[in-house]
């Protein structure tokens, strides 16, 4: 098929993929779609099927089978594919890097023999079906690169607020089931941007496996880190403390008060919930801390054990009362990552079992790659400049929270 056809036959494609004519043009549907993907093909390569020729580039490799939904029913479409890089048909909606990423994920397990029902149900539904072993690896190479480019890229400027979240997968290991911890960190710039700084993956959230994920973020070039936000997780405070040391801690407020309720009976737990959620609520410090002293009051006198957990971990609640007041609501807490590690969840909960941890990476890695550039090119910043410039010109000191009570 000559070049200049391929104009023609693309409208064609246009007019059968959007009117609905019936069964009878399912047929010439797909022998246009075909026709399409041979001059796209040819054209790549630079030759045509089996033309040998001084100026070709690529050759033909197989087949792989994919469905394609129409106005006119769903095809079967046989997507030629190359010995060197890939082909992708102009008429089809190229997959977002996070969909490539799952794809991959979902057809190495598949190929590895490790696929369940669910599984195999979904590389059906994705037409990964007739991948290949070296094509999964393929795809998986290409992916790889680029999250490895994006967890290894200097980070630039300073960052002023630091919040860190664990989550976890399952991971096939030497033929075993495992539980993972994946470890995140992100920060907002000064200019008052978010930005996903790391990503991480580790057998849990001890000391070593922390420590050892902030200090590669302090060699790529993480300063001028004012606050981390995270939950009280011993293995994360000391790991802060060892890399971070000198910054101020927010322990999130959520997960503090879970944690306290979960101390009581639940013939309790409405009236303390309250009555510490109240402190939550004010504008000023001082507030706060009154309202915490009342709290405090009533724990005391029937809870005392309660009341030690609360008055020890106050100055860590109620750091976020020495930042400015705009900020004082996101950085309270861990909350402002809930959107996206939601839909991680949702993401990686249904790949269940991950090959290895390398999809792992893989999986996540894109998805967090999209997340980074959608916040980086948005014009909305997560923080206006002007509250930026309110920031104290060092992380507040113990000392100087203690003095400004």
């Amino acid at each position: 098929m000559a070049h200049g056809q391929n104009v023609d036959l693309r409208e064609i494609v246009g007019k059968l993929l959007t009117e609905n004519n019936g069964d009878l043009l399912r047929g010439l549907l797909v022998r246009v779609l075909h026709d399409v993907m041979d001059a796209e093909v040819s054209a790549q390569c630079n030759a045509a099927y089996a033309e040998r020729t001084p100026g070709r580039t690529n050759s033909r490799n197989g087949i792989r089978e994919r469905a394609l939904e129409t106005r006119l029913g769903t095809v079967d479409l046989a997507i030629p594919k190359l010995r060197h890089g890939s082909y992708f048909p102009s008429f089809v909606e190229p997959r977002r890097r996070w969909e490539q990423a799952f794809v991959s994920v979902v057809a190495e397990a598949y190929v590895q023999g490790v696929s369940t029902r669910k599984v195999e149900e979904l590389v059906e539904a994705m037409g990964a079906r007739g991948m290949s072993k070296s094509e999964v690896s393929r795809m998986a190479g290409v992916l790889d690169d680029e999250v490895r480019v994006f967890r290894e890229r200097p980070l630039e400027g300073e960052f002023p607020y630091v919040w860190l979240d664990a989550m976890y997968v399952k991971v096939r290991e030497a033929h075993r089931v495992v539980s993972k911890a994946i470890l995140l960190a992100f920060g907002v710039n000064t200019d008052g941007q978010r930005e996903v700084l790391g990503v991480g993956v580790a057998n849990g959230e001890m000391e070593p496996a922390w420590r050892s994920f902030l200090g590669g973020l302090v060699e790529r070039g993480l300063r001028g880190v004012r606050l981390v936000i995270s939950d009280a997780h011993s293995g994360l405070r000391k790991a802060i403390r060892a890399v971070l040391n000198g910054t101020t801690w927010q322990r999130c407020y959520v997960h503090f008060l879970r944690d306290v309720l979960s101390h009581l009976p639940k013939s309790a737990q409405g009236f303390v919930a309250a009555a510490l959620r109240n402190v939550f609520q004010q504008t000023t410090l001082e507030h706060a801390q009154e309202a915490m002293t009342k709290a405090l009051a009533v724990l005391d006198s029937k809870w005392p054990k309660v009341a030690a957990v609360v008055r020890e971990a106050e100055d860590d609640v109620l750091a976020y009362f020495a930042f400015p007041e705009a900020h004082r609501r996101q950085i309270r807490s861990t909350n402002p990552l809930e959107r996206l590690n939601k839909e991680l969840r949702r993401r990686t909960r249904v790949v269940g079992i991950f090959p290895n941890e390398a999809a792992v990476f893989r999986l996540v890695g894109m998805l967090l790659v999209e997340q980074h550039e959608e916040w980086t090119a948005s014009d909305r910043r997560y923080f206006s400049a002007g509250s930026m410039n309110l920031l104290p010109s060092q992380s507040p000191s113990l000392e100087d929270r203690a003095a400004a009570k």
